[in-house]
């Protein structure tokens, strides 16, 4: 009999509660993708993170808890010795969120601008890695031809090395390092940061593109909503010659997101192949309209 990917995560979840001392019983499962999360009673969130991030899990832990120490509104990790290892995997518990929406953009600036004006916290974070993952998604998709495959390779290398010839830019802080609207929740109380698997420390125009691309790149934020956010978080991102450089990279980061969730779900095969014309010039000028996968 085959095993459902609900079932194969629950039994990685019994084994992770068994380690922490906590129940499964009436555990339901909050979203199972690159990370399973699920809902436990009493109000907790368990994070599971893909197999070899178990580095990446304590340092979501501390982050947060450096957040909660310096009053900046984030999700709260709970007060035990964590993460907890089980099953060749890292899990991270957490408290359950009220009611709650994704935020706007308008949202997230303000959280940006106080998390970029701290300074750097007392543990590593480590340093921004852009291009982390992108040449492994690359050489292992099923679902491009080889043509697309080789020039989205060299296409990588080129930002490689543009990344290296970058123009001055704003000082190195503590980025969020994934700074798009879903990563900030909204209750009737306040707003919150969340998922801080990529926080490191970097340019902070390095979370500031990620609204520039769905205004320039997907065209889903209008004129006035970019501009609100760019107003509230004090800088306009776009303006900065090195902004087409970091435009492309993450677009790249976009391609092969696509392009991995194609190789196992067919639906997303068309989306794929367009943003692949897109960044090859074969669709005219942005913004290109691409839509969300998986």
């Amino acid at each position: 009999m085959t095993t459902t990917r609900t079932e194969e995560s629950f039994g990685l979840l019994q084994e992770i509660t068994a380690v922490a001392g906590l129940q499964t019983a009436g555990a339901e499962p909050i979203r199972l993708a690159e990370n399973d999360l699920w809902r436990l009673p009493g109000k907790v969130v368990v994070r599971i993170a893909r197999a070899g991030q178990e580095e990446a899990a304590s340092r979501e832990v501390a982050v947060a808890r450096w957040l909660a120490e310096n009053n900046v509104p984030a999700v709260r990790p709970l007060p035990m010795e964590q993460p907890v290892h089980a099953g060749g995997r890292a899990a991270t518990f957490w408290e359950l969120l009220p009611p709650h929406r994704h935020g706007t953009e308008a949202d997230l600036a303000p959280l940006l601008r106080q998390l970029h004006d701290l300074p750097e916290p007392p543990f590593t974070v480590g340093k921004l890695a852009p291009f982390v993952r992108l040449a492994e998604r690359l050489t292992a998709a099923r679902s491009v031809s080889e043509d697309n495959r080789r020039w989205l390779l060299r296409h990588l290398e080129r930002l490689r090395q543009a990344w290296g010839n970058l123009p001055v830019g704003r000082p190195e802080c503590v980025i969020h390092g994934d700074a798009w609207r879903g990563n900030c929740a909204v209750t009737d109380a306040e707003v919150l940061l969340m998922d801080f698997e990529r926080t490191s420390i970097g340019l902070p125009e390095w979370d500031l593109v990620s609204t520039a691309v769905a205004h320039d790149t997907f065209g889903h934020l209008s004129q006035d909503d970019y501009n609100r956010y760019c107003n509230l978080y004090g800088y306009d991102v776009m303006t900065w010659q090195g902004y087409p450089t970091l435009r492309s990279i993450r677009e790249l980061r976009l391609v092969t997101f696509a392009i991995q969730i194609a190789d196992h779900d067919p639906d997303a095969l068309d989306q794929a192949h367009y943003r692949i014309d897109c960044i090859r010039g074969r669709r005219g000028p942005r913004p290109w309209g691409w839509e969300a996968v998986g």
